[in-house]
């Protein structure tokens, strides 16, 4: 089951921005999706597992297929030809080709059944495109900064505008992370998401300190995709 983030939550995660960004020049973004990608081609690569098993069932046996022949059309047909079992055996892999992708339509199950690279890597691309949308290059400074979950595969990217990445490397943002992702696989990720707000917000007020004429340049909201 996908976790919820309620109104209080928002709140939550809206005043610890509104605090972070009190102490530097920074402008962090906060995005929760339930999904970064629906995996169908995970789901696809799955299917096509039973379709090659019947396939290789008939090979291995083609008497059952001229027994199941039999089986379902009643004799009518006592010597089937090559054309009919042909026909068959397409159907039985086509049904069971069907099945697959009628089950995997569960998400949970798919879910399971995807490679943690695939997850990292669909996560990963959908926050980048995600920050490009909403922080890049918004701020004068280029201090805008991405803090993006994504519920169903409880996996967190933060992407950084150009002016963070400059003074900082993937290792910076290893507190952050740790903090957000503990939580989240507590079910707790609204209080994720502040925690790792709060890091971040360190990490920019230590390089980029509050100068008196600082501007709110995106709105401190958590963002529901």
């Amino acid at each position: 089951m996908v976790m919820q983030l309620s109104e209080a939550d928002h709140a939550k995660v809206s005043a610890a921005i509104s605090a972070a960004e009190a102490g530097s020049n920074g402008e962090i973004v906060a995005v929760a999706t339930p999904l970064s990608d629906p995996y169908h081609d995970v789901a696809l690569h799955w299917a096509l597992i039973p379709l090659f098993a019947v396939l290789a069932w008939a090979a291995w046996r083609p008497s059952a297929l001229v027994w199941w022949y039999d089986f379902l059309f009643g004799g009518w047909s006592p010597d089937p030809t090559l054309s009919q079992l042909l026909t068959l055996l397409m159907f039985f892999a086509a049904l069971k080709f069907t099945v697959a992708l009628l089950i995997l339509k569960w998400m949970p199950l798919r879910l399971a059944l995807t490679p943690a690279g695939t997850k990292h890597r669909r996560v990963r691309r959908r926050a980048v495109t995600v920050f490009k949308a909403a922080a890049e290059r918004r701020t004068t400074g280029r201090t805008g900064i991405l803090i993006y979950l994504s519920l169903a595969e409880r996996r967190a990217e933060i992407v950084a505008d150009e002016a963070i990445l400059a003074v900082t490397d993937e290792h910076t943002w290893g507190e952050a992370m740790t903090a957000l992702i503990s939580e989240v696989r507590e079910g707790r990720p609204a209080e994720g998401i502040v925690a790792a707000i709060e890091r971040v917000g360190a990490v920019l007020a230590e390089h980029f300190p509050r100068s008196a004429d600082d501007i709110n340049e995106i709105p401190d909201k958590l963002v529901e995709l």
